[in-house]
């Protein structure tokens, strides 16, 4: 759904009016020429002066025909033009004027609208001047008249009327100009918040992660987003009918528009390898020439189902642990009284070893559980990973004997990150333990390496775990990280679970990387760390490491 190209604007009003009153002066430069040039305009009019009329008229269309050009070719803003075509005017008018006898009545009622459409374009005031310009040459004229030719002379309450009608268009006009400019300001402004909201809208659209299909009344698919073309296995933009691209959709669609069919069940629309979709309808019209399909992947009902078991399931296993903490206790407490009793057979003594090795268990096992229910939020801040990644295997050695395996920190320099050090050590002992545990060949030392790996600019930092054990196979390895998933008898399947939740909750990422040539790698991507600004002395100033 490639976004509408906007339609470029067309000429302002004023480029509009200005054109069709360049139009209506070439009118009057037409009926002029027609009384100065033809025959019949001594019917019309008594010239007293042919020469100088012709002469005027002339220019006049000279002048109409420049700025009926200039309109749209010239430079000059609207209202510039609109006063040197207005002055033009009133000046032709009052030289007809002193050139005729018997033409104030019909030249100054096409003065008129001359008046009126130099109104619209020009100012308030600017409008008003010309409307009072003409007045004065109309009077004026009258006036002259009656003193010169009594005999022509038409009342003076006309030209005074002429007058006032004048001054009440410019007026009339100005306003109705005003109210014309702030409509349109208004209309492109809902115009454009229109294309906008439109542009957002298909965004969403095409971006939302139901797909969204609009067919007409022949099936025919009028619009598909990005999901939606997803999940019907990316057919071709030239296939359009329904039935084509996924005709168990379409049978659903028909069934449902006829009435015969219940709520569709998922459903597989694009072959091998896409998941099965829920399908809904709605209909956009009454009747019935659009319908909108709404396609929900079912994997996020499936997700969702399993966030909320495992919420209810780790609820429900805190509780339990929590009540087995109790009597566990006390079964170890038993056990170390039994194990200071003198002449205690040796069988008996085996029996306690291996309860007190199975109450060990499971009292890692509770940990574990309740550790998952009462994780606490992280607090990251900035520390250095490769002295971090040292003292951790430091303080791991002297509590935890490692006898013939072998447990190292390899890191080049200092590597600054982000992460809560307090979760970045749990998961360290979880990745550590699992190595040293699994991660040997048989009969062999185990060798785990916790390396640092020196970013590169713009790289987030990398804290590796390393064995040169057997590795995990693929099928296997694409479940280590699903909660109470273990290839152990003796394990939980929380462990790795609760590392890749630690790290995520630090904004960090924890994944398996196979080793060539044998051994495992889990691989803690971290947000890089920020430390203060070394060529500037002022405090508070950070910089990204």
């Amino acid at each position: 759904m490639a976004p509408a190209p906007r339609k470029s604007p067309g000429p302002s009003p004023q480029r509009r009016e200005l054109y069709f009153f360049a139009l209506y002066r070439m009118l009057e430069a037409s009926l002029l020429a027609l009384v100065a040039f033809s025959p019949a305009g001594e019917y019309l009019l008594q010239i007293r002066q042919p020469a100088l009329l012709q002469s005027v008229v002339v220019l006049y269309f000279v002048a109409a025909i420049t700025l009926l050009v200039a309109g749209y070719r010239s430079e000059l803003p609207p209202s510039k033009q609109a006063a040197i075509g207005l002055g033009i005017d009133i000046a032709v008018a009052a030289a007809v004027f002193s050139t005729t006898s018997g033409s104030q009545g019909g030249v100054a009622l096409l003065l008129l609208f001359n008046v009126g459409a130099g109104a619209l374009i020009l100012s308030q005031r600017a409008g008003l001047g010309f409307a009072l310009a003409a007045c004065l040459v109309v009077l004026l004229d009258s006036l002259y008249v009656r003193t010169v030719d009594i005999a022509n002379a038409r009342p003076l309450a006309e030209s005074v009327m002429f007058s006032v009608t004048y001054l009440a268009t410019a007026v009339l006009c100005e306003l109705l100009s005003r109210q014309v400019l702030e409509s349109q300001a208004l209309a492109e402004q809902r115009g454009e918040e229109l294309a906008n909201q439109a542009e957002i809208n298909e965004l969403v659209i095409r971006r939302m992660r139901t797909g969204i299909l609009v067919v007409d009344g022949e099936h025919r698919v009028k619009v598909c987003n990005e999901a939606a073309w997803g999940l019907l296995g990316k057919p071709s933009p030239d296939r359009r009918q329904l039935a084509d691209i996924a005709m168990s959709l379409h049978r659903a669609l028909l069934a449902w528009r006829q009435g015969r069919g219940e709520t569709p069940k998922a459903m597989t629309l694009g072959g091998d390898g896409t998941p099965e979709v829920l399908p809904r309808f709605v209909s956009l019209s009454l009747t019935d020439n659009l319908f909108l399909i709404f396609l929900d992947d079912s994997r996020l009902y499936s997700d969702r189902a399993e966030e909320l078991t495992l919420a209810t399931l780790g609820r429900l296993s805190a509780s339990i642990a929590h009540e087995i903490r109790n009597p566990l206790a006390a079964i170890m407490y038993s056990v170390q009284l039994l194990e200071e009793t003198a002449q205690l057979p040796e069988a008996d003594q085996r029996l306690l070893e291996i309860i007190h090795t199975q109450c060990q268990r499971m009292n890692g096992i509770v940990q574990d559980i309740l550790g998952l229910a009462r994780r606490e939020r992280s607090q990251p801040e900035s520390i250095d990973i490769s002295q971090f990644a040292r003292r951790f295997v430091d303080e791991y050695r002297a509590s935890h004997p490692l006898e013939t395996d072998v447990l190292q920190a390899v890191s080049e320099r200092s590597v600054l990150a982000m992460a809560d050090p307090r979760h970045l050590h749990q998961v360290l002992t979880i990745l550590v333990q699992n190595a040293l545990t699994y991660g040997r060949m048989p009969g062999e030392p185990a060798k785990v390496t916790v390396s640092v790996r020196s970013a590169p600019p713009g790289a987030p930092p990398e804290l590796n775990v390393i064995d040169r054990g057997p590795g995990i196979p693929a099928p296997v390895a694409a479940q280590i990280f699903t909660p109470f998933y273990t290839t152990s008898e003796h394990g939980t399947g929380l462990g790795l679970y609760i590392a890749q939740q630690l790290c995520e909750a630090n904004q960090c990422s924890l994944s398996y990387q196979p080793v060539p040539g044998g051994g495992s790698c889990f691989r803690i991507i971290m947000p890089p760390g920020m430390t203060l600004m070394q060529d500037d002395p002022s405090p508070g100033r950070l910089n990204l490491a």
